[in-house]
């Protein structure tokens, strides 16, 4: 019994230390010192070799100008912990705060010192030096480490002090210093050069990247730096050029195909289709030089059908896209290894080929082989979203509800519930999918949370709970229409829409997606009409923004007007800067624009 009271003091004592530092931390942040005081002197006491406590202490005596508290406790953790050197950087920095410079020079020269001594004790001084933004005497701790011990790994600390000095040549050519020395700190440099990398290569900062790497690669030629622009080119979203160093780097040294294979990846979501193209030719023209796995050769065929699928005109050029599918599938047989390969061919059944019957039975042909409940959960999804497709809005209702209780708390299962929300919307039952969007907004899926905040503000902007939502339902059935690929039936009902709820809410939502469906059936004109149309008269419509970008695409893409697309893309950087295209219209008004790379 006593041991047992025991256990539970100590539990609550615990928790109400926990509960004391939470407390401290948050005063702290909102800069409330003197009561962040009050909680982090106790919590110091009473556990000395705390650090963080240490520190944060220390840091509210000096906001507070309690210079001589501070003077006090740095003393004091000098006695008790003689070899903690990095003290000496504190003391001299309580100094500096009082405008007793030559005093805190004199500490700072004492804590170098110990460095001269044992260059190992600079990441201690060189990180104390760093927390009180003293970089160059940081800067200085680790060169004199440096000179004194060439094998010690101070370059990630140097490199991030010249990035908060914004030397960002001197940072960049330490991170390919490391690398240079040993290739397996690919993955670090690429982490930490990347906070300075945009997906825009007019940036200064990637064509300083760019110049440093071509300028090694010249003088110094290796494969590191191969890699190294085709991850930068990657990044930069110019996969043609990053495929031709991948290439180059495996006709020197055939081995793995993973990075081609993932450019093919990523340039097809991005639609860049003949780099994608290219990279699975290539990944299955040198499969038995990289002895290429079958689910690898799968992936390739799978992707190149997509392409092929996507310059098919019509269902007589998709007549031989089915049999590649199946005899795809009669080479690689069914299981879990060849799942993504009967999605694939479900998709392309039910949206492209307009048999989504033939896509079910498939699919349930192949639901009892499903090697796990999670296998099984995606099978389930595709076929209720294919009876979405098709109308049958109950029994996909139903098989996305079995998902959420087969595998709850899963992303899978919060994706079937935003389907439950969106199928409910489709139906005009606003207010149960409104329930299900309510949960959806904290989900842990940023894209499912997105869609969900999207769907319900679409819902509540245009829903009014005095009468039938007429607008709101048509409008519903018509991107519903969309969803089916119908887009001329989808015209014609957003045209009713636009008709009989002029001058409501709905208009802007009615005219954007009608823009789109005529730009699905290139119809570009109309599409410009509908667009032009909400920023003329709908300048304060949520869909503003999307509008002008869109117009920018158009003019660029379709309507051979570079001059109108700049103008668009120049609107969005200077009217809207907090806008989510930020970043692509600035590339684009720049390339627009001519601006010499």
């Amino acid at each position: 019994m006593r041991l047992f009271l025991i256990l539970i003091y100590l539990f609550i004592s615990f928790q109400g230390i926990a509960q004391n530092a939470e407390l401290a931390n948050s005063y702290f942040r909102k800069g409330e010192y003197e009561k962040a005081i009050q909680l982090y002197k106790p919590l110091f006491e009473n556990n000395p070799i705390r650090q963080d406590y240490f520190k944060a202490l220390l840091t509210c005596y000096q906001q507070v100008e309690s210079y001589e508290f501070s003077q006090a406790l740095i003393e004091e953790q000098m006695q008790r912990f003689p070899e903690q050197i990095y003290l000496f950087v504190e003391l001299g920095y309580n100094h500096q705060l009082q405008g007793e410079v030559e005093i805190a020079q004199k500490y700072y020269k004492q804590a170098i010192e110990f460095v001269r001594q044992n260059p190992s004790f600079v990441f201690m001084i060189g990180r104390s030096f760093r927390q009180n933004h003293l970089l160059d005497e940081a800067l200085t701790s680790y060169h004199i480490a440096k000179q004194l011990n060439p094998k010690l790994n101070t370059e990630i600390s140097e490199a991030q002090i010249y990035g908060e000095k914004g030397e960002l040549e001197k940072m960049f050519s330490l991170y390919l210093d490391l690398v240079d020395k040993n290739a397996n700190y690919f993955s670090t440099v690429q982490r930490y050069a990347g906070n300075f990398i945009t997906d825009d290569k007019t940036d200064s900062n990637n064509i300083l990247f760019k110049k440093l790497l071509l300028k090694r690669a010249q003088t110094d030629p290796k494969d590191s730096w191969n890699i190294l622009l085709s991850w930068l080119f990657m990044q930069e979203q110019d996969y043609r050029k990053a495929l031709i160093q991948e290439k180059s780097l495996f006709k020197r040294k055939p081995g793995s195909l993973e990075r081609i294979e993932e450019i093919g990846i990523l340039s097809f979501n991005n639609e860049d289709y003949d780099t994608s193209k290219d990279a699975f030719e290539y990944e299955l023209s040198k499969s038995e030089e990289a002895v290429l796995d079958n689910e690898s050769k799968l992936l390739a065929e799978i992707y190149l059908l997509k392409i092929e699928n996507i310059a098919a005109k019509d269902k007589r050029d998709k007549l031989p896209i089915e049999q590649k599918y199946k005899e795809l599938i009669s080479k690689y047989g069914q299981g879990n290894e060849t799942l993504e390969l009967h999605l694939s061919f479900a998709d392309f059944l039910t949206f492209d080929y307009n048999e989504p019957d033939k896509a079910i039975a498939n699919l349930e042909g192949i639901l009892p082989d499903a090697a796990s409940a999670f296998e099984k959960g995606i099978v389930q999804m595709k076929i209720a979203d294919i009876l979405v497709f098709t109308d049958q809005f109950n029994q996909a209702l139903i098989l996305y509800t079995q998902i959420q209780y087969d595998l709850k708390n899963s992303q899978l299962a919060q994706e079937a519930r935003f389907k439950v929300a969106r199928t409910s919307y489709f139906k005009g039952d606003f207010q149960w999918a409104q329930n299900q969007l309510k949960v959806l907004k904290s989900s842990t899926s940023q894209l499912i949370a997105n869609d969900a905040l999207e769907l319900s503000l679409k819902i509540s902007n245009n829903m009014d709970k005095d009468s039938l939502n007429e607008g709101l339902k048509i409008y519903a059935k018509s991107e519903l229409l969309g969803f089916q690929k119908k887009y001329q039936q989808g015209i014609d009902s957003l045209s009713y829409v636009l008709q009989q709820f002029k001058g409501q809410q709905i208009e802007d939502d009615a005219l954007f997606t009608q823009a789109e469906f005529y730009s699905e059936l290139e119809v570009f004109d109309k599409a410009e009409a509908n667009l032009l149309n909400i920023l003329n008269f709908h300048p304060e419509s949520l869909l503003i923004d999307d509008s002008i970008y869109k117009l920018g695409l158009l003019y660029r893409d379709h309507l051979q007007d570079p001059v109108k697309a700049q103008e668009m893309f120049e609107k969005i950087l200077f009217e809207y800067p907090s806008s989510i295209y930020l970043v692509d219209a600035r590339k684009n008004y720049r390339k627009l624009r001519g601006d010499d790379i």
